[in-house]
Formats: C-alpha cells, structure tokens, sequence
C-alpha cells in the first residue's frame, strides 16, 4: 500500500474536486501488516453470509418445498449478488476499515455515517447472538438437557465466552480456521446428498406444502433475508486485506457461488428424499433428516458439523463487528480507545469486549426475535447504503474505482430499487416486538451521535481527526 501514502507536492497538478476524495485510508491500515489474503477471505466472507445449510429449514416449514427451493434459487440473483457487487466497488474504492461507515459519510456526511454505523454495528452484534443459540438447537438433538432451563443458559454463556476469546487471538488465525471450519462444516451435507440421490422422488419438489397449513410469510422471508445477507460485512475488514482492490472482487465472486451451491443441494437432496409433517422443519432438522436417510452416524457427524458451522459464523462475524469499531475511532466517530489492539495478537480487544457483552444480552431471545430484529436494523443501514452507493456515482464519478459494476446509473437505481423493495417488504412484516426493538435503538443511535459531538466539545474523551490519507 505504499502507493497510497504519496505525498503531494507543490509540482503535483490540481485534480478534479470529485477525484481528491478516493481511497482513504485509516490509521490502521499503515500502521500494521496486512496478512488477508484470497483465500481466507473467501471463508470468511462464506461464513458472514452463510456458514452451511443449517439454519435454512424454517423456509420450508413456513411456506412448504417449492417455496423454500425457489426463494433460495431466486433470492440470490435479486439480493445477494446486487449486494456482492455494491460491496465489490465501493470496497475497492475505499480500502480501509469502517467499511460501510465511510460510504455513507462521504455520500451524506458524518451523522449519515454515524448512523449507519450504529445500525449496522447493532444488528452485526444481534446477528451473532444467534450463533450460539443455533449451536445449542443442534446439539440438544443429541444432549435434551440442553433444550431448557439452566444448562441451556449455561451452554450459551460458556461457548459465547470461549469463541469470542478464539476471536481475541487473532485474525490470521479465525482467517485459516474459517477454511478449515467451512470444509469440515459442508462435508456431512456432501454425504447425506449422495445417499440421498436414489431415495429422492421429484415430484415432493414441487409441493405447496401440506393441506390446511397456513404459510408463514414473515418467518419465509426472514429465513430468506437472514440466510443470504450480511455481505457488506466484510468491507470493514478491507484495511486489513491484502491488495483488496485485487482480491475482494474475485473473493466475493467466488463466495457467492460457493454459498448458493451449499445451500441448495443438502436443500434438494432432503426435500426430495423424504416426505414428513411441515411443523417438523424447524432449526436443526438436516440432523434428523441426516438420521432418516442414512442413520444416526450422519446425524452425530452433522451436529458436529453444526458446532463447527457456528464457531466459523461467530468469528467471522464478531470480526467484522470489532474491526467496523476499530475503524470508526480511526474516522473519528467513536473515542480512539475503540481503536487499542491487544499487543500481543493485534487484535481490537475493546470492540470485541464491547461486542461480547451485547451479544450476551440478547442472546436470550428466541431465535426467532433475534434474526428478526437483526434483520430489521440491517434493512434500515442497506436502505443508506443503496442511497450511498448511488449518490457516490453521481456526486463523484471520476472517483478511483478499481472495480466498477459495468452500469451506468439509470440501470444501477433500478438494480437496487428491487433489493429494496424487499426491504421494505421485511420491515413491513415485523412484528410489534421488533418494531419496538429497532425504534429504541434507532433513537439511541440518533442520541449516541449527538453526544459524541457533545464529548468532543468538553475533550472528554480522545478523538481522532478524522482525516484519512489520500492516492
């Protein structure tokens, strides 16, 4: 990245206005080695998104096999590959940490930027609650005492606890895990889809699903949204990616592939294969599923598979969550304190600390509520970062984009208007807890912008100036 720390001279000739705002980067991306590369990423950006199958059954016991087969077919191309390509240029532009946080303040401003900040850090920190919790519903498949009461607290406290400190050391080392994880995760889905292949009856794939049984549209479209989003994530990693303006493109390319392929084929291969009651497709039935079509040594092998599934998405994740933290000091958004790394493992220990703590608090909540409420505040974030996106291309289009989607804007409002249907199609259909829920804290994140203006008039606290260093 030295290329990007030039110094302008007084025999350098004027640029454009619109080319004086490209490639900025935070302190953190000069002051440490950057040790992402193509391959790690891919995982990682694999496990922001996806992790495996687990956690897709509820779309077939909302809304029955043809439904679930064509929203994961169909959801893809009007979602998560608009979504990969915004990621792409806009990450490529603005290679530093914070990700998002800088698109939309250099679209909008900063309390734009602040904003999406804290809705995105919020429902990032929501999102990883449900890791453990999806753990759990596996694993008390094979240990009952786990489905209630005081173990099942315990168990979500205790694994919270031990992957976040895995998270504190390292990010080359969650980087390789996440391959390693992805591998061992999708292997039992491999087996269970090649022994399913002579059992399977195609005509169970075009089922409405049963008689009498009242779709859910909400937990459909939910399972959907929560199962294939998460993609911009990995932008707030870009300051510690090597030759992002190279690898992200080609890595999230490949990671959409590879996600919509481990989704679809354990989703086939059961729906196809075996024909039970609508209510029993709920978390954690590709284990009994497993148990159905080849026996209990499958359905052990995908529960462990499951534990591995969660880790790599509570790594990856909480990652994103602490980094996106990490670079907002180095804006000037949060107190610099957000930006101490461990000296040992360079690490951001305060946002994962931070992170920690809320994902605990909330990781109580029923499944259900928490993907729900997570959804919710990430639709509210992509909604501006849509806007960002567009705007960026009109208010700077002599902006360096090292990848830039092959679109002119008339055709890229229209590829995100879809996108964004669905968006306020997900927030239409919340319910009154998360409407509850996400009103609260999107009146927090409103107050928590002002009072850090507020802190940095009485110099309460250290902030950084914001600037960042430009090609």
């Amino acid at each position: 990245m030295s290329s990007l720390n030039l110094e302008t001279t007084s025999e350098t000739p004027p640029k454009a206005p619109d080319t004086l705002q490209e490639l900025p980067i935070t302190t953190t991306a000069k002051k440490f080695p950057k040790k992402l590369t193509l391959v790690p990423l891919i995982f990682l950006i694999y496990f922001e998104v996806a992790g495996g199958p687990y956690g897709e059954e509820p779309a077939v016991q909302a809304a029955g096999p043809l439904y679930a087969l064509l929203g994961f077919l169909i959801f893809p191309f009007i979602w998560s590959i608009p979504e990969a390509l915004i990621t792409a240029e806009l990450s490529t532009a603005y290679p530093g940490n914070g990700g998002f946080v800088i698109w939309a303040e250099r679209a909008f401003g900063p309390f734009c930027g602040s904003l999406m900040g804290s809705w995105k850090f919020l429902s990032g920190v929501i999102n990883i609650a449900a890791f453990p919790v999806l753990c759990i519903d596996y694993m008390e498949k094979v240990i009952p005492a786990l489905e209630s009461g005081w173990p099942r607290k315990v168990a979500v406290l205790i694994s919270t606890l031990l992957l976040s400190f895995l998270n504190y050391t390292g990010l080359t080392i969650v980087g390789y895990a996440a391959v390693l994880l992805g591998l061992v995760s999708l292997s039992p889905f491999i087996v269970m889809s090649l022994i399913a292949i002579p059992k399977i009856h195609p005509h169970r794939w075009i089922s409405f699903g049963q008689k009498g049984v009242k779709k859910d549209w909400t937990l459909f479209f939910n399972t959907l949204f929560w199962n294939l989003n998460f993609w911009d994530n990995v932008s707030t990693l870009a300051g510690e990616v090597d030759s992002p303006r190279k690898t992200f493109p080609m890595a999230l390319l490949v990671a959409v592939i590879f996600t919509c392929v481990s989704y679809l084929i354990p989703l086939f291969a059961v729906t196809g294969a075996i024909s039970v009651d609508q209510s029993l497709w709920e978390s954690g039935f590709h284990a009994t599923a497993a148990e159905m079509i080849a026996g209990k040594w499958l359905k052990y092998w995908i529960e462990v598979g499951a534990v591995l599934s969660a880790i790599g998405l509570y790594e990856a994740q909480l990652s994103s969550s602490a980094y996106q933290l990490l670079g907002m000091a180095d804006l000037g958004f949060v107190p610099n304190f957000f930006a101490i790394r461990s000296k040992r493992f360079n690490t951001p220990w305060v946002g994962i600390l931070l992170s920690t703590l809320i994902t605990i608090g909330v990781s109580y909540m029923t499944f259900t509520d928490i993907i729900s409420s997570a959804n919710f505040l990430y639709s509210l974030g992509m909604l501006l970062e849509f806007a960002s996106f567009i705007w960026l291309r009109k208010k700077l289009p002599g902006l360096k984009r090292p990848y830039r989607i092959p679109m002119r804007l008339p055709g890229l409002i229209v590829m995100c208007l879809v996108p964004s249907a669905f968006l306020v199609l997900i927030m239409a259909i919340a319910t009154k807890t998360v409407y509850l829920v996400s009103g609260l804290m999107t009146v927090g994140a409103i107050g928590f912008y002002f009072f850090m203006n507020f802190c940095k008039t009485k110099q309460w606290f250290k902030f950084s100036s914001g600037e960042v260093i430009e090609d």
